[in-house]
């Protein structure tokens, strides 16, 4: 039995130490593109993951006839198109703001929204934040002052049941009964009637990039304010505030938890409601015809956990979506595994990690392949993981193991090792 040591976290700053950035983010956007071994890549924000039936078939097109013929589900449930072409940006930026995907140039790769995906759909939960969702990205792109926003910064909405309320969110909103809903910014909370989340959440971007102008660290997230820095959320508080919401927020009684996120994903696949039906992309990627296979639908939402709930489906869709490739039962291998892109796409990497998490046994929790130390792609929280130290060896909770014995190992090794590594 191999010993459980947890792989070493890459170092962070000294408690109370601020981060300094001397530079703007470069997360690649859908009209900023990234140069990667295998091609230019393109990452599209999809605010609670959402896809009309017409924008899945767009994309599905865009990846085969521009890109590998795959996209990639993010853990924010955005989208990637990888093996792009140098010139094909003019090409790409037609094809995705006829299907409605670029409602606003400038603002494009600020629209980091995640959202409950079966908010609506299973009769759980305290409010349907899809609609919360589709109101902040509305209220986002008509704020000039929300382009300066990094594109890393994000908005968590929670319907309540916990799904996504601990996934590292800037701004966090979790909706409760009665009309109301926490909003959590760093280690403020505040309370706010439903009807005016949206609009609180936004006011709370503001504060943040109030504070981070003020700071002088150039900060992309909350977490990278200095202590004496907080986002200011007293115009959110009391008579007198001037954010334009109905009714001012107050404090939350005592201090409210972050949950901590789900080990594995809180959506198990399979049927969903009574007319939709959530699938898992084996390790977050989907073949052109995978996602084709998805429609019809009234809509197709991404998900943080690398999957896509199809809604208006009905469930006898199962096994042909099972045959297409897709994960579709709990406890099928794939479940629980993730892997950065390795090689040949990623230059750092120093193995091809994607085949060999493609063996992964079953029963895994949260087991992520990295290509290297930088461990790019790790679930949030709790998790173990294989690391590539080259071609053929690969470090498994802090053991060497040659490439030969990988999967024994990683089945040892099924349950993740109790540490935290912090989300980037």
């Amino acid at each position: 039995m191999l010993a459980a040591m947890p792989p070493t976290p890459p170092p962070l700053p000294d408690p109370g130490e601020p981060r300094i950035r001397d530079r703007g983010d470069a997360c690649p956007g859908a009209l900023r593109l990234h140069s990667a071994d295998d091609g230019r890549l393109a990452r599209l924000r999809l605010p609670a993951g959402r896809l009309t039936a017409r924008q899945a078939m767009a994309l599905a097109d865009a990846a085969e006839s521009l890109g590998d013929g795959r996209l990639s589900v993010t853990s924010r449930g955005n989208a990637e198109l990888r093996g792009l072409a140098d010139d094909c940006g003019a090409e790409l930026a037609a094809l995705l703001s006829g299907a409605g995907l670029l409602p606003s140039p400038t603002h494009e790769r600020v629209r980091n929204i995640v959202a409950s995906p079966a908010a609506g759909l299973d009769g759980l939960g305290a409010a349907d934040v899809q609609l919360w969702a589709r109101a902040l990205d509305d209220l986002l792109c008509s704020a000039p002052w929300a382009a300066a926003l990094s594109g890393r910064f994000l908005f968590v909405l929670d319907d309540g049941r916990g799904d996504v309320a601990g996934l590292g969110g800037d701004v966090t909103l979790v909706a409760e009964e009665g009309g109301t809903a926490l909003l959590r910014v760093g280690s403020q909370c505040l309370r706010v009637r439903a009807a005016d989340a949206p609009g609180a959440a936004l006011a709370a971007a503001r504060a943040f990039l109030t504070a981070a102008e003020a700071a002088g660290t150039g900060a992309w997230r909350v977490a990278e304010l200095p202590a004496d820095h907080r986002p200011d959320l007293s115009g959110l508080v009391g008579p007198g505030g001037a954010t334009g919401l109905g009714d001012p927020g107050h404090p939350a009684d005592g201090p409210v938890p972050v949950p901590p996120p789900p080990q594995a994903p809180p959506l198990a696949p399979g049927p969903l409601g009574a007319h939709a039906l959530h699938v898992l992309a084996p390790l977050g990627r989907l073949t052109a015809a995978q996602l084709r296979a998805l429609l019809p639908a009234d809509e197709v939402r991404f998900t943080p956990w690398r999957g896509a709930v199809v809604v208006g489906a009905e469930h006898d869709r199962l096994p042909a979506l099972a045959a297409h490739g897709l994960i579709t039962r709990p406890g099928e291998p794939g479940v629980g595994v993730t892997a950065c892109t390795g090689r040949p796409g990623c230059a750092k990497s120093l193995a091809d990690v994607r085949a060999d998490a493609a063996r992964a046994p079953a029963g895994l929790l949260a087991f992520h392949y990295s290509g290297c130390e930088r461990r790019c792609g790790h679930p949030h929280g709790v998790w173990a993981g294989a690391v590539a130290t080259g071609a053929d060896t690969y470090l498994v909770d802090g053991v060497p193991v040659p490439r030969t014995s990988l999967a024994e190992a990683v089945a040892a090794a099924r349950a993740p090792s109790a540490h935290t590594t912090p989300t980037r």
